[in-house]
């Protein structure tokens, strides 16, 4: 049954789930202990892949379409596996804490890029968002901890670059799959056409996969993989099937908050007077920006 508003068990709903993907960006770092970054989200996808194959198959729901719609997905995917090796191997050179606030920054190039490109015209409060957004990124930038070094500035520029291919990920979907394809297909175009081209990535890129496997390597590479590639994801579609999507995407700003609390608890980053100026205003600017409108059915979280 649909709502025209959220309730409580939707607003626990999305707040978990904002949880367990600000959570993910610790559980990269544990897993950076014992794999390379790229092959991590290699195997990710590759899980992931498998249990949503599992689901269509006992749902009975076709894997795939056909023509320009398998093309179009295969494009997706390819995003979707640039977007997720700069990520990852962002995090391998910057703190937990700075990369989930950088990669949040793509809800507001998705709100710009479809001005550009969809024509969904920017109003008042759209633009206060972007306009947050920007001055969040650049006081994460100044706001420097004590171990600040050209890798980490490396770090950050990844960051930046899965922001990019994330909303360019949204931008494609919306302009030409969302309308016309079931988004368990979406789910899954991402996941599965993602393996090659991140399993390239890996190749070219790493020269050693695996250097210790432990309880806590094994662990987050399950939390990774099934909790939040797959369930999480998959909880999502089914919130946004009930709930007015604008309405529970502009909840998704506490994601950020969430990635850097956990990275200042658990992992013990420095919390800078930039960061968590930066967190701020970047927060409310995903408030902003979708809560004047919805950013369609399609958006997913990292």
């Amino acid at each position: 049954m649909s709502k025209d508003h959220v309730d409580l068990p939707g607003f626990v709903a999305i707040l978990a789930l904002t949880l367990l993907w600000g959570l993910n960006y610790p559980a990269i770092k544990f897993s950076n202990a014992g794999l390379s970054p790229i092959f991590t989200t290699c195997l990710r996808s590759a899980i992931a892949s498998g249990c949503g194959i599992l689901y269509c198959l006992a749902i009975r729901q076709p894997l795939f379409q056909r023509g320009i719609l398998l093309v179009h997905g295969i494009v997706v995917g390819i995003l979707f596996g640039l977007e997720f090796v700069c990520l990852y191997l962002g995090v391998l050179y910057t703190d937990a804490a700075r990369a989930v606030v950088l990669v949040y920054s793509a809800p507001f190039m998705v709100a710009a890029g479809a001005h550009v490109f969809l024509g969904e015209r920017l109003n008042v409060l759209k633009t206060a968002g972007l306009v947050l957004a920007f001055l969040g990124v650049y006081m994460v930038f100044r706001g420097k901890p004590r171990n600040y070094g050209e890798l980490m500035l490396l770090g950050d520029v990844l960051e930046i670059m899965a922001a990019v291919f994330w909303a360019a990920t949204t931008l494609y979907i919306k302009k030409y799959l969302a309308p016309r394809v079931h988004p368990i297909n979406t789910f899954l175009y991402q996941l599965v056409f993602s393996v090659p081209i991140i399993l390239l990535a890996a190749y070219v890129i790493e020269d050693r996969w695996v250097t210790e496997i432990d309880g806590y390597v094994a662990l987050s590479v399950i939390y990774q993989s099934l909790i939040v590639a797959f369930a999480s994801y998959f909880a999502w579609f089914k919130l946004i099937h009930v709930y007015p999507v604008g309405a529970l995407s502009a909840f998704t700003f506490l994601t950020p908050v969430f990635g850097v609390l956990f990275g200042a608890v658990i992992l013990k980053e420095q919390l800078t007077g930039g960061l968590i100026f930066g967190l701020s205003l970047v927060s409310l600017g995903i408030y902003c920006t979708n809560h004047s409108k919805p950013l369609g059915p399609v958006q997913r979280n990292a």
